[in-house]
């Protein structure tokens, strides 16, 4: 049984690596929460409401969709908070997987966050930055017929374009470079600017709302007002439910404050409060985004447009509104990118003492103090999955993955609860075991559903990747990998 305590338990690593325990607690409260917010919000809410308006039909049907998926994303932080007050050690849901089912299913984890999860999160949230600085720069593409002359097929699954959108790739790679130095270089100033960026969001976002609120140019009737085309009985609830990974894209990220636990201070108390507050904060905010827009766009305009968020500021404020939006959108995207890198790299680090491959991602920067090969290994990662992806490819691949870990992690809880019911715990899950079996359940139903509509999408030509499928297939390589690489005890 591991022992009680507070300090961070340090994984075994490779020469010259040094455990979770050599990172020094800086986080305190107040960083814990704004590094919970800044994560969260990053394209969702600017990106996702047209396709949602697309697929729904009703605005209030949505403003229960952001809701819902709050609430939900909820329980599943919560669920999390209880094993990461447990053990404050850095890695996240690695350490956890660790205590819950072992080495193997902790290793397939971290291989799946490497692969697909933190490192398409970013490359996706990375590639919206770059997409609106286009609204301000000309970026340089190649011709469509390039563009569709070199690809990769992959059996089953589809086609990848690494050339398409070349100009935007490239950016979003050297935002990705950019700020991988910053966190190399220091943990410090990384989380200071984490701060100033989140901060200046959060007024941005509540100026946004305020503004287009007090217009006058909208109309409540908005509201109430559904489409023509809104679909009903079983229509209404696969459409709900594709509504619900659109809107749990935009919630992602909240479980990464775990990734660094063992650089929060009072871990026990501060992430759960973190968690708590954080996520609470991003629902009343997306909610209140949403109803912004809906103030000012009938859905049938919501549905029609690209850019929801820059369209709805036009109208309220004119040429000017959609030139604001876009510099929020940038500021939105760019304080998540780099909240992601900060927090990600520490998986990999703490993973590294289970595989030979890995065990140089392991080895803490001796003068910065940083995880520093773990951060260059995850930005080079994440630039091959900038090349050869796309938003949505990126985003519907991570949250079919990161849903079926979020079930595990919550089902974790109560293997624990079974397994090691003496373990001290300083924070239990409220509600227990009611929300958490309800969490787990509502995971296997939208994993069920999410890969039957991706199959079915691809097979009616609608999509050219499955992109869920897609993402499994990438995690399962981990299992191999996890038995060639394995480190002998």
């Amino acid at each position: 049984m591991p022992e009680k305590t507070n300090a961070a338990i340090s994984p075994p690593l490779g020469d010259g690596g040094m455990g979770s325990s050599s990172f020094k607690r800086t986080l305190g409260l107040t960083t814990t929460i704004l590094i919970v917010i800044g994560t969260i919000i990053g394209s969702g809410i600017f990106m996702k409401p047209a396709l949602m308006a697309k697929e729904l039909g009703s605005p209030l049907v949505q403003l229960s969709v952001w809701i819902v998926a709050g609430l939900i994303s909820l329980t599943g932080a919560l669920s999390n908070a209880e094993a990461a007050a447990m053990f404050p050690e850095t890695g996240g849901q690695y350490v956890f997987f660790k205590k819950m089912y072992g080495d193997g299913f902790a290793f397939l984890y971290g291989w799946a966050a490497f692969t697909v999860i933190n490192t398409g999160g970013t490359a996706s949230i990375a590639y919206i930055c770059s997409q609106y600085t286009s609204y301000f720069i000309h970026l340089p593409n190649f011709s469509p017929r390039v563009e569709q002359s070199v690809f990769l097929h992959i059996p089953l699954i589809g086609n990848i374009y690494p050339l398409a959108n070349f100009g935007v790739k490239s950016l979003t790679v050297f935002l990705m470079i950019f700020f991988t130095f910053i966190n190399y270089r220091s943990m410090m100033f990384g989380s200071l600017l984490q701060n100033i960026i989140t901060a200046l969001k959060i007024a941005a976002l509540f100026l946004l709302i305020g503004g287009i609120f007090f217009s006058g140019h909208g109309s409540f009737h908005n509201l109430v007002t559904p489409s023509a085309s809104m679909p009903h009985g079983i229509a209404m609830m696969s459409a709900y439910i594709a509504a619900l990974g659109a809107a749990f894209w935009g919630y992602e990220g909240w479980n990464y404050i775990t990734f660094v636990a063992g650089e929060v201070k009072n871990p026990q108390k501060n992430i759960p409060r973190g968690l708590f507050v954080g996520v609470t904060t991003v629902i009343i905010i997306y909610s209140s985004a949403f109803l912004a827009y809906a103030y000012v766009m009938p859905v049938d305009k919501m549905a029609a447009s690209s850019f929801v968020a820059s369209d709805a500021a036009s109208i309220a404020w004119g040429v000017v509104g959609g030139s604001l939006i876009a510099m929020l959108v940038i500021l939105s995207t760019t304080g998540a990118t780099h909240g992601n890198i900060l927090t990600m790299a520490r998986v990999t680090y703490a993973m590294a003492g289970e595989s030979k491959w890995f065990a140089r991602a392991g080895r803490m920067q001796p003068r910065y103090k940083t995880p520093g090969n773990a951060l260059w290994l995850n930005c080079a990662w994440t630039a091959v999955l900038i090349v050869s992806g796309s938003f949505d490819i990126l985003t519907s691949m991570l949250i079919f993955v990161t849903w079926f870990f979020y079930g595990s992690s919550a089902l974790g809880v109560i293997v624990l609860r079974i397994k090691q019911k003496q373990l001290h715990r300083p924070y239990k899950v409220w509600g227990y075991p009611y929300v958490t079996f309800l969490f787990v359940g509502f995971t296997c139903f939208f994993l069920i559903v999410t890969l039957y509509t991706d199959i079915t999408n691809y097979t009616q030509g609608k999509t050219v990747l499955v992109n869920s499928l897609l993402g499994a297939v990438i995690t399962c390589v981990g299992i191999p990998v996890y038995y060639l690489s394995k480190k002998k005890k």
